[in-house]
């Protein structure tokens, strides 16, 4: 497997995009690890991650960061903390379309926030689903007084994952720069 210096981990739900996420920044053919889906009670989809997609994308000042997509069924869990290990943040993906996508959303946080703290958050299919919500997310958010930013994607559009991407590194550069003052006052 290829390895990069600096890394971003997409994570959540099956069927929430992350592969397409993936897709749409790389700028080489991605790595995917699609199987036949046989779990459809919960997801209707064809083809599902059974192991790390990877891709890569080249930032403006010429850094590299790998792109690894997880597989988003619970019974992977075990590859999760493997993936992050290093990262410089997770994007973490939910279906708006899913049964319970708040209960979702608080699980995958409380996993995935014992692997990395720099997280933003990416509700997708959105437009699909117009009786539903999206204040709901808006409002969990704030009532956790959770500090992620969160964003309303299609994960198809590759400015939208971009500005997911450089969220995740501005919010980076602040805690480094946070860190950084507080060590020179040592």
């Amino acid at each position: 497997m290829i390895i990069q210096q600096y890394k971003i981990v997409f994570a959540g739900s099956m069927g929430a995009g992350k592969t397409e996420a993936i897709k749409s920044l790389s700028e080489i053919p991605i790595l995917e690890t699609e199987a036949f889906n046989t779990d459809v009670q919960s997801h209707q989809k064809t083809q599902t991650t059974v192991g790390i997609d990877y891709g890569e994308i080249t930032l403006d000042d010429g850094i590299k960061i790998g792109l690894y997509g997880t597989p988003g069924q619970s019974r992977f869990d075990f590859i999760w903390s493997v993936i992050c290990e290093g990262a410089i943040g997770v994007i973490l993906l939910l279906d708006h379309n899913s049964s319970n996508p708040i209960a979702e959303l608080e699980s995958y946080l409380e996993t995935f926030q014992n692997y990395n703290d720099n997280i933003a958050i990416g509700i997708t299919h959105a437009d699909e689903n117009k009786e539903s919500s999206l204040q709901q997310y808006r409002n969990w958010i704030k009532a956790k007084g959770l500090p992620y930013p969160l964003f309303f994607i299609d994960a198809r559009e590759k400015e939208q994952i971009l500005m997911m991407v450089e969220s995740l590194i501005a919010s980076l550069e602040v805690k480094v720069g946070l860190t950084s003052k507080g060590n020179d006052h040592a």
